[in-house]
């Protein structure tokens, strides 16, 4: 099938290079010239053949909601428009109803895989009607790692964005605690070496993931990650999972606590968060601060 892919930075390129490779047409527009396959969302529409399907793959907030109104105003009915961006779930209730008085549909993805999507295939979490996600299903089974996992219709609009936060919640907390222990590893004298430990951790633990397999690679290339300030940011999807909780409710003890920790770490220069810096950096290309 044809899609339409509007931003194409660290996430979005390497999409529509891994769906090109399953065979699909993608027209992809960007404000950077030089990665853009067209130069303006009229044209990206116009090298359509309808009914047409446009990802949408850029920062939450004003540059989707911008996006959404400008395509709203190009789409034809029965376009179909899928935010695959890291943006709020209220938003998406919004932004389905004002193209849904176009008669476009509109479908919420939350997408993982980080700059090893094209290699590995992202995880998806998918919300909205049957027939818009139907609509789009060739290109979720393009995008998805190979077997029966990895692809989930959540349920109705907002559902993706949700499930994307929580699991993004779920990762603050993994990952602060894969820091807490190499801190106190790093601080005992008997312990000589800590990368070592975390590598033996590898196989035949309880606590062997992927993200331990990242934080091996960070030792690997930093054995004691001198290089790293100890300051990590919070994408906004762990504030929103906090916020979410105490909407509903629910006690998130060690996703809070997490969260906070991030905020700790503006202030000093903390040995937990050099680790937590350097697996955002492994698994999503995110910005390191140095010495």
């Amino acid at each position: 099938m044809e899609l339409g892919l509007v931003g194409l930075g660290k996430m979005g390129g390497n999409m529509r290079e891994r769906i090109r490779r399953a065979g699909h047409t993608v027209v992809g527009f960007d404000r950077n010239p030089d990665l853009a396959d067209v130069h303006s969302l009229q044209e990206l529409v116009d090298r359509l053949e309808g009914p047409r399907v446009v990802w949408v793959m850029v920062p939450a907030g004003a540059a989707t909601q911008s996006t959404v109104d400008e395509l709203a105003e190009l789409l034809e009915p029965g376009d179909t428009v899928v935010d695959g961006g890291n943006s709020r779930w209220t938003d998406d209730e919004k932004h389905a109803e004002e193209l849904a008085a176009k008669g476009v549909g509109f479908v919420d993805a939350g997408v993982s895989g980080g700059v090893w999507g094209l290699q590995n295939g992202y995880a998806l979490m998918v919300g909205g009607d049957k027939e818009h996600v139907e609509r789009v299903q060739p290109i979720f089974d393009a995008l998805k790692p190979e077997g029966p996992y990895g692809y989930v219709h959540a349920g109705k609009v907002g559902a993706g964005h949700f499930s994307k936060m929580v699991h993004n919640g779920i990762e603050y907390a993994m990952m602060q605690a894969y820091a807490e222990g190499w801190e106190l590893l790093e601080k005992v004298d008997s312990v000589e070496n800590v990368r070592e430990v975390f590598r033996s951790w590898q196989e035949g633990t309880v606590i062997r993931s992927w993200l331990l397999d990242l934080a091996v690679n960070a030792l690997d290339d930093d054995t004691h990650l001198d290089k790293l300030r100890g300051y990590a940011e919070d994408s906004g999807e762990g504030r929103w999972t906090v916020e979410a909780a105490v909407d509903h409710a629910v006690p998130l003890p060690a996703i809070t606590a997490s969260l906070f920790a991030r905020f700790a770490s503006r202030q000093e220069d903390s040995p937990q968060m050099k680790m937590i810096a350097a697996l955002r950096n492994q698994f999503g290309g995110h910005a390191v601060e140095t010495k």
